[in-house]
């Protein structure tokens, strides 16, 4: 496998900058997941990576050598993109066997039958490799499609948002699957989406984007608990933070003028009275919709709470983050 690196690379589309001066590791081996909404520019990045786009600025090296003057084939790595990309008519098998007769890759045909086999038992899609891709479920097409990367067995994987059309217990499933492949083959992965719950659970690192700018890089847990801004806290954690006045639970740090709360982060009995707006009962949690001088929050409590909408309880932050003006992390 290999290590990526995006050094100063920035890529225009007429008046719209996608990427812009991005500085990006992503480290052998890795699971690196970019986090962002529409437009932030991870699909843009992918694709200069892969080389489908060409940077108007910077350099991109993969294994300590630069390849813009590479083709994608030249460049070794595999795409999975949101849609299956199967070819209908074709059987699982032949789908899978596709990127290896490829007069670049000119794999002998006992090569491609035994990684296609191996490929198969790792997505566990070996019964259906005589199907058409017609005849499969959407998770097995995905599943298809992410083989289609896999038998190649390239330096690098990119995937962008693989799992945005399946129903919720399919990302589930393959969320796991997903991770547990990444890890049994030690590759390099980099995986876009916008979906919190994927970056938390399978990436290893997690870059965060903003228009085009990679504006914080580190493990999921760093991201989470030491957001360098207020737009970084939002990108993890659901219920999303809270961010209210600083000076509402008393004196705040100079310079601070929003204090961000994660719903684990607020503690009841004592402090600021709050009023129950509204009662969420999820099974496993319950959440308090609240109210504190105007101000709505979400907290966490215990599933089988007594509270009910209009009680009213007292507050404390435990752990607060500070933001000054601008958005920006206060220490």
């Amino acid at each position: 496998m290999a290590e990526v690196v995006l050094t100063s690379v920035s890529k225009r589309f007429g008046d719209t900058v996608a990427v812009d001066g991005m500085d990006l590791s992503v480290p052998d081996g890795a699971f690196v997941v970019l986090l962002g909404p529409t437009g932030a520019g991870k699909t843009t990045t992918l694709r200069l990576i892969a080389g489908l786009e060409q940077p108007d600025a910077g350099d991109i090296l993969i294994d300590g050598r630069s390849v813009l003057a590479d083709s994608p084939a030249q460049r070794n790595v595999a795409m999975v993109f949101q849609q299956y990309s199967l070819y209908p008519h074709l059987t699982v098998r032949q789908n899978l066997e596709f990127p290896l007769k490829s007069p670049i890759l000119n794999t002998p045909p006992a090569q491609i039958a035994r990684r296609v086999a191996e490929v198969a038992e790792v997505l566990q899609i070996s019964h259906k490799l005589d199907n058409k891709a017609t005849a499969l479920s959407g998770g097995e097409m995905q599943r298809v499609s992410i083989g289609r990367a896999l038998v190649r067995k390239p330096q690098v994987f990119l995937m962008d948002e693989p799992l945005s059309s399946l129903d919720a217990k399919l990302r589930a499933d393959l969320r796991v699957e997903l991770k547990r492949i990444q890890s049994d083959l030690g590759s390099t992965l980099v995986y876009v989406t916008h979906d919190q719950i994927e970056a938390m659970t399978m990436a290893t690192h997690v870059g965060v984007l903003d228009a085009g700018r990679l504006v914080q890089f580190g493990t999921p847990r760093e991201i989470y608990e030491n957001p360098v801004s207020v737009y970084v806290a939002t990108r993890l954690g659901q219920p999303r933070i809270n961010t209210l006045p600083a000076g509402l639970f008393g004196p705040a740090p100079a310079g601070a003028q929003w204090i961000g709360l994660r719903p684990e982060h607020i503690r009841e009995g004592e402090g600021r009275q709050a009023r129950v707006t509204r009662v969420e009962h999820l099974g496993d949690q319950t959440r308090l919709h609240l109210a504190i001088e105007g101000h709505p929050l979400v907290t966490l409590a215990d599933p089988h709470t007594p509270l009910r909408s209009g009680d009213v309880i007292s507050l404390r932050p435990q752990e607060p983050l500070y933001f000054d003006a601008h958005g920006d992390r206060v220490i």
